[in-house]
């Protein structure tokens, strides 16, 4: 998983503007984001519609206020630049329920 370098909100819409991505936001020091991250790899074989982007929470602070992302581990889907899903709790995700998400998007 590729991971997103710090950039505003306007810099991420340009980035996801063609084809499907997911933001997997998260950071070192959260347990619960280390406890999905084990299954990222089967996730993303999975879902190879999409492009994955590991997304540092504490490195990328401004463009997780702009999305509204202040529980981690999250999820947000784009298709073509437009917000299509989100995940977003500080909740542990299990792969089935970030599996479940993934499928039910539009």
């Amino acid at each position: 998983m590729e991971k997103l370098p710090v950039m505003r909100e306007d810099e991420l819409l340009t980035k996801v503007q063609d084809g499907r991505y997911v933001l997997f936001f998260t950071a070192g020091w959260c347990p619960d984001c280390q406890a999905i991250k084990p299954a990222m790899p089967a996730i993303e074989q999975e879902f190879s519609d999409y492009h994955f982007y590991q997304v540092d929470r504490d490195e990328n602070i401004d463009l997780a206020a702009d999305l509204n992302i202040f529980g981690i581990p999250s999820f947000v889907a784009y298709c073509d630049g437009k917000e299509i899903g989100r995940f977003v709790s500080k909740d542990r995700k299990t792969k089935q329920q970030v599996e479940d998400f993934l499928r039910n998007l539009k």
